[in-house]
């Protein structure tokens, strides 16, 4: 009974001395995100894709990694870009970067485990767009990916597709104060849900590090072991929640000997194959298309946290 005393209590003020270190780095990104999702919508990011075609897989990621979207705003957003007859390549791009991070997870990400951290994670997530794109691109060109929609845009017939692009479409003016009133509810509701999953999920790791042998979490995701990072990759796949409860998670496993590229590798496809991104995409497209993403998601999380790794340890 007194060790499980002394380990709530340890619990306790790990979490509190992690919030006390962070919580202004949780209320700009509730700020961020507020901002974003009052007074840059879906029909801004649609409108913007369209006035960007020719640039494609570029203007695809600036707009996957520039929005704060959720699962259903992204696939809304494909569904319109398929619509619309864009090649693979930029549906792709957007698939593999919009998951991963956004403009308030970048400054999160950044309390939670400093800025040479935040920003490379925000750059793996623009050069896997890219990349993900540029190979969509090749595939396509020798047929690799045909017939890969799920549905097929028919001109003239009314459709889901049809539908998206309808709503995309639909211009509603909105005055500078509705959307500053809406800004403020956006910030409070991400506030709210912030703090919930960063209290629930650090207490979780924490007390989890507390009740687990000491070598467990280094023999496995340490950094000198060549498996750690692949591992850690993996194990992304499956355990991922979603960005609010696995950081402050993640950050538990760092404290427990953690390295920071497995840390990386766990974040870049956990994400990017989330319950919620997964079932999107095989709302709009075959497995072909998925197998890349994932394949494109995997690979770049393996290299990325082995380089930081490697970079990290020789620094």
């Amino acid at each position: 009974m007194d060790n499980l005393i002394s380990l709530l209590t340890e619990t306790f003020y790990q979490v509190w001395r992690t919030f006390a270190a962070n919580w202004h780095y949780l209320l700009l990104s509730a700020v961020v995100a507020g901002l974003l999702n009052a007074f840059v919508d879906q029909q801004a990011i649609a409108a913007f894709l369209q006035r960007h075609r020719r640039m494609g897989v570029v203007a695809a990621t600036t707009a996957a990694v520039g929005t704060p979207l959720c699962s259903c705003g992204t696939i809304a957003i494909i569904l319109g870009m398929m619509a619309s007859m864009m090649p693979w390549a930029p549906v792709v791009a957007f698939l593999v970067a919009s998951p991963l991070t956004s403009p308030q997870e970048l400054f999160y990400s950044a309390g939670l485990f400093g800025w040479p951290f935040a920003l490379t994670f925000f750059g793996a997530s623009i050069a896997l767009g890219l990349v993900g794109g540029f190979v969509a691109h090749l595939l396509e060109s020798r047929g690799w990916l045909a017939d890969q929609a799920r549905f097929r845009p028919v001109s003239g017939a009314s459709g889901p597709a049809d539908q998206i692009v309808a709503d995309l479409e639909l211009v509603t003016a909105v005055s500078f104060a509705e959307k500053s009133q809406k800004a403020i509810r956006e910030i409070y509701r991400t506030g709210a849900r912030l703090l919930l999953f960063f209290g629930v999920f650090a207490f979780l790791g924490y007390f989890l590090n507390g009740l687990i042998p000491a070598r467990w979490v280094p023999t496995l995701f340490g950094g000198h072991y060549l498996y750690s990072v692949p591992l850690a990759a993996v194990l992304g796949l499956p355990f991922y929640l979603n960005t609010e409860a696995s950081l402050p998670l993640v950050r538990t496993l760092l404290d427990a000997g953690m390295s920071s590229g497995a840390a990386l590798a766990f974040m870049i496809t956990g994400a990017g194959t989330s319950i919620g991104a997964l079932s999107g995409m095989l709302t709009i497209a075959r497995w072909r298309v998925v197998f890349l993403v994932i394949a494109t998601l995997w690979i770049g999380a393996v290299s990325v946290g082995a380089l930081y790794d490697l970079f990290a340890v020789g620094g």
